[in-house]
């Protein structure tokens, strides 16, 4: 369970496999997931612009900062997250609708992601700090609803599996028996996370859970000429 990542921040070979599902509401286009990487920085880029910054200009960096590094300018959060995306500092499995980014599931070791919400609740009941966190999704807003951040879970969890698997940890919020605008439900749902076998352990807010998953390496295959590769 703990320990270091088999993937650390200073090496992370986490690339989720390109991949197609169908359109959530039924469509003929396919959607695809990528890694965020200086390649696919673009599209990420132009899905931040389009909703003007996120949550105020944040460039869904808060998650990767130590309590010396808040309260910057959106300019400045934006070289921040692009200079960690170039360094491999910052993984998500970004979905696609043609060239177009429409969500991403925001992932990566711990030391990568030090900071979450409700950190004093967390911290009052922590023990052993997992290898890995799921942190944050965000959606296209004209996309919400047709499944996007499910296809962003699985893929991300197949990435850790691609870098060694470990144990997981996130922090979504029940949404059972009450309406919750889904623009605000950036750490997911507790019932998605549940599909995908992860267990409750505690409460950390009067919504928010902590819950953990243990994720075992991909098996590896072997190519045309015998030798082994990751799936």
């Amino acid at each position: 369970m703990g320990g270091r990542p088999r993937s650390t921040p200073s090496s992370p070979k986490v690339r989720p496999a390109a991949t197609s599902q169908p359109r959530g509401h039924g469509g003929l286009a396919a959607l695809t997931s990528e890694a965020l990487s200086p390649e696919t920085w673009p599209a990420f880029a132009r899905l931040v612009e389009k909703h003007h910054g996120i949550f105020g200009g944040c460039w869904c960096i808060s998650f990767h900062l130590g309590p010396d590094e808040g309260k910057r300018t959106p300019a400045q959060y934006r070289a921040m997250k692009e200079a960690r995306v170039r360094d491999g500092q910052a993984h998500a499995a970004l979905v696609f609708d043609g060239p177009d980014a429409v969500g991403w599931c925001q992932f990566g070791p711990t030391a990568e992601l030090p900071n979450i919400k409700s950190r004093k609740a967390y911290d009052e009941g922590r023990g052993e700090l997992p290898e890995w966190r799921v942190t944050c999704f965000f959606i296209d807003r004209e996309r919400r609803g047709e499944g996007i951040a499910n296809l962003a879970l699985r893929e991300a969890l197949r990435a850790i599996a691609r870098a060694g698997g470990g144990s997981v940890e996130a922090y979504p919020e029940d949404v059972a028996g009450r309406k919750v605008s889904r623009s605000f439900l950036w750490g997911g749902t507790l019932r998605m996370f549940e599909k995908e076998g992860f267990r409750k352990t505690r409460k950390i807010g009067l919504h928010r859970w902590v819950v953990v998953r243990q994720i075992p390496p991909a098996r590896a295959t072997r190519g045309p000429n015998g030798q082994l590769d990751r799936p």
